[in-house]
Formats: structure tokens, sequence, C-alpha cells
């Protein structure tokens, strides 16, 4: 068979005769396959076999004229020239030598398959698809469930015509490819019968962030196309690579239940009308919808698979899988670099940040962390893109690579369908455009022509406000930043930008406060989880019973909310430090939460009164307190981050550090144990006067420097009326911090500060520098500057 190499006969040093995606399927087949990777056998119609079809009807050189008629500026005969170039593909016929050469191949494949007339997929792969600075991915066709050597035929040829649609020529351009001088390559590969189980994607990097050290798995139920053109919001797993093959540890990082509103299914033999009508998409059943597409199980062993793939590869990979309904076996079906991503860090960085708010419109998932405005423009279909202007909004219930042309003028992007890994997403990553996808009701809430601001940058939720708002951006430039020798580290509240802000200058995390996972993500009072008799409100019942549906009880939602959360940051961070400060709520914001008023007791002066500490050991928070320790012991014992710390907020005394201390115990965090340190909060005059008898305690001291300001000077820092005397540099507080690091160092424990004082006044920075402070940990605006001021004290005192 002159035309046909079969996968057996393919290595990744083919992609001239195969193509990319052929060649990366011949490389895995015979590589990792014998490793125990799931790899479906098949062959690919050599790039030569395209080549002589074009030979055999002549229309090489008609076909090299009209591409290189392209208007390159407007495009304005992009369409003409796309119908012209396919009409002459499809006309024309195959050699009789090619036609013979796919039946015996066919043949062959199914002989090998113990299957007569075995079910291939039948996908385009161009001789410079998946180049790591050309990817054709999803600009040409791909045809699934063809059965018989008619469809298979008729699979190959709408495959040639699909190397000109107008998104391929478009993007051929765009690579900087002219004319006929891109060739085709046509694999057929066995189906797995993914229609009657799950299919999806993967990415051995974080897609939105760079973070090199997850894997993101996104699934559906049915076949994978749905999750590839956008169509639904798949299920979403966060897996951490340096826990991936340790025994006894779960490496699930977080997992998300997506909508997977369809789900896409073979069409039975006796109907198939054509190759192009071998699939059906039909809604998912409501049982569907709520229900994980794999195990954890399942999970883990493909990512197994993704990770033994990238270092095969070495370098970052896109990965799409499938797994058989009938055998109920895993498979890998494509694999290609990950294009997006595969760069160096960045080294300078532009942060976004919303200056207002107004009405909130709708919400989904965040691409990126920048912010757009401008006019609306709800478009349906990707033949209306003429409707949108440049400098609009398009909002869409899709989108698919058809719509290629339109997005590139769009100044953000917004959907009511899609994940991560969706086309739209994918699109927006390379383009660098803000998006909002999986909103569910944007083309039913926002208005055509209505001028709206789309913000990515408050965390993985993207939000739509009404309006024209205004914004800020600060070009943060680290190329050349030197690391200082005392560390810099961060205060962090919201979890989901810890991958981001991984790859800042950094020695870890100084404070995770878990107030925002609490307020942001679990919503509901620890109590009213626990003691859910006493709420006697029907809104409220109703509101809890939503939000924890899909767990098997109220318990196991706090725990593993917050150990999702707090693992989040963990493993962004690992190995480093992270230090995680156990809830600070006061009274009066724990009513906030969801049926928090049933058990909060009124306060005429929260910041002093039931918080910290004192909550812990109570019998009135006592179970409130396990849950957290619960969690935090999930994250440590089960999940292996070793790098979590402890700290405890608003200690009074020394007694109260022993109660805490032995309530931890009693809910099994043993300080000492598998390396558990447990630092406390120096924020109170009392925790600076015992401070050796704290440092007997506790395993690291960490000054809090707006509350024990407050304190000090004896005022509200809440109070306008009195904000102006609040001052760090107060000639007291400053003899407090410097009697603590000084106690510290006798006591041979850590001792750091959290503030904006040391990135906003470097005298206040050289001051802890000078006293020996061992870290200073800093909000993410201000890290930059703070390490700047750093480096200058220690340049002045030479450290």
């Amino acid at each position: 068979m002159k035309h046909i190499l079969f996968f057996k006969q393919i290595s990744i040093t083919d992609i001239a005769k195969v193509g990319g995606k052929n060649a990366s399927l011949g490389e895995m087949y015979n590589q990792l396959n014998p490793k125990g990777i799931g790899i479906p056998n098949g062959f690919a119609l050599t790039a030569d076999a395209y080549r002589l079809f074009r030979e055999h009807n002549g229309i090489e050189k008609q076909l090299n004229e009209l591409l290189l008629s392209l208007d390159t500026k407007q495009y304005s005969n992009l369409a003409a020239i796309g119908q012209s170039a396919r009409t002459m593909i499809l006309s024309g016929t195959f050699p009789q030598e090619i036609i013979d050469d796919i039946n015996e191949a066919y043949k062959t494949l199914s002989n090998d398959c113990g299957i007569q007339n075995l079910d291939v997929a039948v996908r385009s792969s161009a001789t410079a698809e998946d180049l790591p600075t050309a990817s054709f991915a999803g600009r040409m066709e791909s045809f699934l469930n063809i059965n018989g050597e008619k469809q298979l035929l008729e699979a190959i040829h709408l495959c040639y015509a699909s190397l000109f649609t107008d998104r391929a020529i478009k993007y051929r351009h765009d690579m900087g490819f002219t004319g006929i001088d891109i060739a085709i390559s046509v694999g057929v590969q066995q189906m797995v019968r993914s229609d009657k189980a799950s299919s999806g994607v993967a990415f051995t990097i974080d897609p939105d962030t760079g973070f090199e050290n997850s894997i993101v798995i996104n699934s559906c139920w049915g076949l994978g196309e749905n999750i590839v053109q956008g169509r639904v919001t798949p299920d979403e797993w966060l897996v951490f690579k340096p826990t991936l093959f340790a025994e006894k540890l779960n490496p699930i990082l977080k997992s998300i239940c997506g909508r997977k509103e369809f789900t896409m299914l073979y069409v039975e033999n006796a109907e198939r009308a054509s190759a192009e009508k071998t699939i059906i998409n039909i809604e998912s059943s409501s049982e569907q919808q709520k229900k994980l597409s794999l195990t954890n199980n399942e999970v883990i062993q493909l990512s197994q698979w993704c990770y033994k793939i990238e270092e095969h590869y070495g370098k970052a990979m896109d990965i799409e899988w499938a797994k058989d309904g009938i055998n109920k076996q895993l498979y890998i079906v494509q694999a290609r670099p990950e294009t997006v991503r595969e760069k160096e860090k960045k080294q300078v960085r532009e942060i976004y940040s919303l200056q207002e708010k107004s009405k909130l419109l709708t919400k989904g998932i965040a691409l990126g962390d920048k912010i757009a405005s401008g006019k609306a423009r709800i478009i349906n279909h990707p033949q209306d893109g003429d409707q949108l202007q440049k400098g609009e909004i398009l909002v869409t219930d899709i989108t698919n690579p058809d719509w290629d042309p339109v997005l590139k003028k769009a100044a953000a992007i917004i959907t009511n369908k899609g994940g991560r890994t969706s086309h739209a997403a994918i699109v927006a990553r390379e383009l660098g455009t803000v998006a909002v996808v999986g909103c569910g009701n944007a083309t039913d809430v926002i208005k055509d022509g209505q001028e709206i601001t789309v913000s990515c940058a408050e965390g993985k939720e993207g939000n739509i406000y009404d309006g024209i708002l205004k914004w800020s951006i600060k070009e943060q430039d680290y190329s050349s930043l030197p690391m200082p020798k005392t560390n810099p580290m961060f205060i962090l509240a919201d979890p989901e930008r810890a991958f981001e802000l991984s790859n800042y200058p950094n020695q870890g995390v100084g404070l995770l406060r878990l107030e925002f996972a609490i307020s942001n993500s679990i919503r509901i009072h620890p109590l009213a989880l626990l003691e859910p008799e006493k709420i006697t409100d029907e809104k409220t019942r109703t509101a809890i019973n939503e939000l924890v549906k899909d767990y098997t009880d109220d318990k196991t939602y706090f725990i593993n909310k917050l150990a999702e959360a707090v693992s989040m940051v963990a493993a962004a961070f690992y190995p480093k430090d992270v230090i995680v400060r156990m809830s600070d709520f006061k009274s009066n914001e724990y009513a906030n939460l969801i049926g928090g008023k049933y058990f909060e007791p009124h306060e005429e002066n929260p910041m002093i009164g039931l918080r910290g500490a004192s909550r812990y050991y109570n019998d009135f928070y006592r179970k409130g307190f396990a849950l957290e320790c619960e969690a935090m012991k999930k994250v440590r014992n089960e999940m292996g981050m070793t790098n979590v710390k402890l700290m405890i907020p608003f200690c009074r005394t020394v007694e109260e550090g022993e109660k805490v201390i032995a309530e931890m115990a009693a809910n099994g965090l043993k300080q000492n144990e598998n390396g558990l340190e447990i630092y406390v909060m120096i924020e109170i005059p009392s925790n600076v006067l015992l401070a050796d008898e704290f440092a007997k305690l506790f395993d690291g001291f960490s000054i809090g420097s707006n509350d024990l300001t407050q304190l000090t000077l004896g005022l509200d820092r809440d109070s306008a009326l009195v904000s102006y005397l609040f001052n760090e540099e107060n000639p007291a507080v400053k003899g407090l911090i410097k009697k603590t690091i000084q106690a510290a160092k006798r006591n041979n424990i850590k001792v750091g500060l959290c503030g904006q004082a040391p990135s906003d006044i470097p005298a206040f920075a050289r001051f802890l520098v000078e006293e020996g402070i061992d870290s200073i940990s800093f909000n993410a605006d201000a890290l930059i500057k703070g390490i700047e001021n750093i480096l200058q004290a220690e340049k002045n005192i030479e450290i």
C-alpha cells in the first residue's frame, strides 16, 4: 500500500508525510502504548496521496492562483475563494490506486480489531498542523462514527475540502503559508464508544495561567466534540502533578460539576445517510447534568497518562481522550503541543483593577485577568458577523471554528455555554481577548447595543456589569528583579488567583485568609450545616439545600470546599510555605453568612469581641472549628500538602493558646505530627509583653500590623473620625514590633509581618530589615514595590 502508513509505521519525525496529528498518534502508539497508555489503532493516508489527487484532477495551477488572489488586507473575497476551492476539490475524483489502498487498509484495520466494517474516526492532519508555531487544530474537519468503504472515501474527500474552509485559509495566511504549500494527510482511527460513556480534553499545564504543576481535565457525556465546539459547560478537574504518583495521597485539587447540557451520540447504522450525518446531539438528562462524568480513579489514571505523554514529548500537551462505554476503558485519541501557554513566563505583568462597580448582569468563567467595556452585540450565527463593529463586545450562545474571523474583531467575548477548554476560551487566550464563557443566560439578560463592562480581574469568575466603568492598569516589570534575603511572601484571600500569582518572585504565602473562601465559596454558616433544625426560615433552608445538594452530607460540603480552596494555594506555591490563618470573622461578619443570624450573638464592638482563638474552644463554636480542622487535616494528610502551616489569630493569652492547641490536637491536628507547625498572630500588646511565653508554645510569629497598631494606639481603624491617627510608624507600634522580632530571635523561631506599610513606606521596610525580620508579606499589587524596598534596605545596611 504505497499511500498508507499504519500507526505502527509512524513516528513524530513523519510530520511531512502524515501531518502533526497523525505523527503524534503514531509516536504514542509505538512508544506509549507498550507502557500501558491506551491508543486506538489506525492508519494514515499520506500527504503524497493528496498531492496525487490534485495532480490527477489537474487543479494544482488553478488552485494555487486562486489562493494567491486572496485580499490579504480586508479579506473581502475570502468566502468566495473558499467556496471555489472547496467546489474544485469536491468535484475531483480519486485515482483508483488511492481507492484500492484505502479499502485494503480499512479491511486490515477491521481484521486487526476483530470487527467487520469497523467504526472509525476520520480526521484531517495538515503537514503544518500542530507545529509549535502553527496549530491548524480545530480549523479543519473531523468525521466520527464512519462505517464502510463508501462512507470512508466520502469522509476523506470532505477532509480534503476542509483544507479550504474560510477559517483554514485565513489561518494559513496568518501563519505565513501561501498558495498550495500545505498538504493534508487523513487519519483513520478505531472509534472509541464514548457515545455510551464520556470524553473530553486535558491540558498538562493550566491554560489560563501557565501554571506547570497542574493537569486540567474537562469531560462531558458522549463524544467530546461538544467540548471542542463549546456547546456544553463541562465537568472540570484540577490535578496536582507532584503527588500524582504518591501512594495514599489524593492529587485531585478541585472538581467542578458542569451542566453538560448536551450528549453527542452515534446514529445507528441503518440511519447513517452520509459521512456528515453519523452523529446526533441530544439534551442531557437532569440526572446526567448533576453527575460527574468520571470517577476519581479514572481522573487519576487519565492524569498519570497525560503526565507520561508530557514527559515523553518534553513539553506541555493538549490531549483529547475518550472512555469506551462498552469495555469501560480509557483511551487517548489525540495529543498535540499546547500552543497558547507553551512560552516563557511573563516578566512584565499588567494588573487590571476595577475602580467602581454597578449592577451585575451575569457572570461565568473568566479567561485571563483583564477588563474591557463597550457596546454589546448579540449575534447568533457567524454569517452575521459583519454586524459586529470593532471595539464591540460579542455576546452569543456558543462558538465554533466558523466564528474565528468574527472573534478577532471583538473587544470581549461572552458566551452562554462552554468551559475553560471550549473553542471560545481557546481563541480568547490565543488572541489575548477578554472573555467570559458559560454564563448560562448572557443573551437573555444583556440587551443588544447595551453598554457593558466585562471584568476578568476579580478571580476565576468573570463579571459583566451594566454601563462603562472605570478601571486602572498597572504594569509590573520584574524581569531583572533579584530575590532578597528577607523573604517576600504573599497575603492572599482569593484561592483562584494562586496559580497566576505563583509566577511572581516570592517565597510562599505568609498569610492565607480563610474568610474569603468561606464567604465566597461555602457561603453557609458552619453551625447552620451542623444544626439545621435551628433554621426556621424556609427561604434560608432552601438556599442551604441548593448549595449542598451534590454532597453526601452537610459536613462534607464544608470540609471539601474549604480543603479545595486551601489546596489550590498550597499546590500553587508548593513546596514553599503557605501559612493558613484559621477563620477570623467577627460575630457581625459571621452573621452575614447564610443561616448566621440564628447563631451569632449581637456585640457592640465585634472588633474586640468573640473572634479568633476565643471562638475555637468555646462551647458555642467548638463544632464549627472542628470542621475547619477536618479540612486542614484533609489538605495535609490526604492531599500531601505538608507545606501548609496553620496560624491562630487574636490569641489574647498564653492560656488561650494552650486551649486552642489542645482543641486542634483533639481534632487530629497535633503539633509537630507530620511536620505540622502552628504559628500565632502577634496583634495584641499582650502577645508582645509575653512574647517569650508565646514562643515556647508556638512555632512562629506573624505580626499583624493593622490590629497591633489599633490596639496599641487605642483606636478603631474602621472609624473615619480617628483614622488620621492610624500610623504603623508610631514609635509605640515600632517599639512593640522590635520587641517581637527580638523575642523570636531569642527563642529561635521564625517571625514575619503582614501589612501594606513596607511597600508604601521604604523607611518602614528598612526598619524591619534592620531588625532582622525573616519575612514580609504583601498583597499582590504591592509585592514588586515591596521587594524593591527590601532590596534597597538590604543594600543600604549591607546584609
